[in-house]
């Protein structure tokens, strides 16, 4: 290992899983843990700047689809610089480049000052794109990239996301936007429909007005949308696929409702041969490929150098004031990220 890497590093480390988001995060302590040596395929990046999503958030709870062994440092993504690999090519080329990065399911996360993970899991950053925005250039803006292409692949003429002003939500507007294709965008307040109103979003229903349901249908077989992207589970998807017309499907990417059981009729399914499948991003990367995935995360950067897709971060807090940051962004998701800078 390169000099300049140190034995041990700090990182925000979760003891224990907790249903309770505010008690999860409070939880949280700062330690020194070991620094890791990369295997053949891997890197470790020296971590400059790392996202706080709400699959952070739930991740805290126990909630999310892939727990870790604990304890653990959190973060499922971040942006830094890449100064150990180990065997392999892509990972020998990563060496002193700054990186955009995935962590892994199986080692800390990207909330500390330095962090493991695969070269795979690397994608190398354009001098377009700053350390901070690209801090979250994986979760939400790939996330984006693979539902709208599961959309344009699947003959689908038009879509459904909900919990639209979320900060993937507002991508999903931008590339609505730039590219042209019909979206519903659902949201549960009027300050937020007015919000996206603002960033040019067409379609958009508030679910707090009594004629939510009946509005989306009504839109639903105006525009023809036949996929939902949904990132609340609990009711969300049976009402989704009770307001699109047969042969539709939902695509479930979150779980903002707090639980993963999700009640749900399966006569209209069968009748309708409608369904709801889970878009879980690494499985999605995965059986991308390197060429798609390629022309995925070139096709971001560009959306992000030409503030087509931009991060709204609302405070930037190092490790020791990380409890705070992370509360009061869970107070305002809406209001924009915190971001964690480890490395000052």
């Amino acid at each position: 290992m390169a000099p300049m890497t140190p034995s041990a590093a700090k990182a925000l480390v979760l003891p224990d899983y907790n249903l309770d988001h505010v008690a999860a995060v409070r939880s949280l302590r700062l330690e020194e843990r070991p620094v890791p040596t990369p295997g053949p395929g891997q890197v470790l990046v020296r971590v400059e700047a790392a996202a706080c999503n709400p699959s952070d958030v739930i991740f805290l709870t126990g909630n999310y689809a892939t727990p870790k062994e604990l304890p653990t440092a959190p973060g499922w993504e971040g942006a830094g610089t890449v100064v150990a690999a180990g065997p392999g090519l892509f990972g020998g080329f990563l060496r002193g480049r700054r990186v955009a990065f995935g962590s892994l399911e199986t080692a800390d996360g990207s909330w500390g000052e330095y962090c493991l993970t695969e070269a795979a899991r690397c994608i190398p950053l354009s001098k377009d794109v700053s350390t901070e925005q690209a801090a979250d250039l994986i979760v939400n803006p790939m996330s984006v990239m693979g539902m709208y292409g599961e959309a344009r692949r699947g003959g689908h003429r038009a879509a459904i996301s909900t919990a639209a002003a979320s900060q993937l939500g507002r991508m999903m507007v931008a590339l609505s936007k730039r590219e042209g294709y019909p979206i519903i965008h659902t949201v549960r307040r009027p300050e937020q429909a007015e919000l996206l109103y603002s960033l040019g979003a067409e379609h958009v229903l508030d679910s707090s007005t009594p004629s939510f349901e009946e509005d989306l249908a009504a839109k639903a077989r105006e525009l023809g949308a036949t996929i939902a992207f949904d990132a609340i589970a609990g009711e969300s998807p049976a009402q989704l696929l009770a307001a699109m017309p047969p042969r539709s499907k939902v695509l479930v990417y979150g779980v903002l409702a707090g639980v993963r059981e999700m009640p749900m009729d399966l006569g209209p399914v069968l009748s309708n041969a409608s369904g709801v499948e889970g878009f879980y991003l690494v499985h999605w990367m995965e059986q991308a490929g390197p060429l798609r995935l390629l022309l995925a995360a070139r096709k971001v950067q560009r959306l992000f150098a030409d503030g087509t897709f931009k991060t709204q971060i609302a405070r930037r807090v190092s490790l020791e004031d990380a409890i705070a940051g992370i509360e009061a962004y869970m107070d305002d998701m809406t209001g924009g990220k915190t971001l964690l800078v480890p490395n000052g």
